[in-house]
């Protein structure tokens, strides 16, 4: 199980773990968020699934951020999430954890799918953001907000912290849209 303070934070420095079954947009992201920022040492880590390897847990960095990447074309990539997430110490739910959407203007038969993306991320009260993985733009978009919410989360924004980040964004659905998942 993933803890979220097991490790000493490093100063001016923030790590952020993608989890993505389908692998599509992980690199991407990852490679955009590194490179547009210039005064933080940002560490990405990339993973299919969880739990991470126990074998190099020692010289794994810590974890500032947890991001999911669910891809609403497969049912797969919402599966593995939702089993993902049992691996983490409730801790990380404190503002460490943030799902990111893809596919939702492909909707023939996926309908269902982002609902439960939602319900998913309104349970465990974390921001739920929607990328178009598409274009250029829609990704350089989302590394940026994702960016935002890594330095919030890891310390470095003063007077900020990512559980106050978490009460203002978190996704919530209503209570007729939860009605229609049961």
């Amino acid at each position: 199980m993933l803890k979220p303070f097991r490790k000493v934070p490093v100063l001016n420095t923030a790590s952020l773990l993608l989890v993505e079954n389908e692998e599509q947009l992980q690199t991407r992201l990852a490679d955009i968020i590194v490179q547009n920022e210039k005064d933080v040492n940002i560490t990405v880590r990339l993973a299919r699934k969880l739990p991470l390897p126990e074998e190099n847990q020692d010289s794994r960095p810590r974890i500032d951020l947890i991001v999911f990447i669910v891809n609403l074309r497969s049912e797969r990539s919402l599966q593995s999430a939702e089993q993902s997430v049992k691996y983490l110490d409730p801790g990380f739910f404190l503002g460490k954890v943030c799902f990111v959407v893809t596919g939702a203007r492909c909707l023939s038969g996926s309908s269902n799918r982002l609902l439960t993306a939602r319900k998913l991320a309104a349970s465990l009260h974390c921001p739920l953001l929607f990328a178009e993985d598409q274009t250029n733009e829609g990704v350089i978009t989302v590394a940026v907000r994702l960016l935002g919410i890594l330095k919030v989360a890891a310390g470095l924004v003063p007077l900020a912290t990512g559980l106050y980040l978490n009460s203002l964004s978190h996704c919530m659905i209503p209570s007729d849209l939860e009605q229609n998942l049961d």
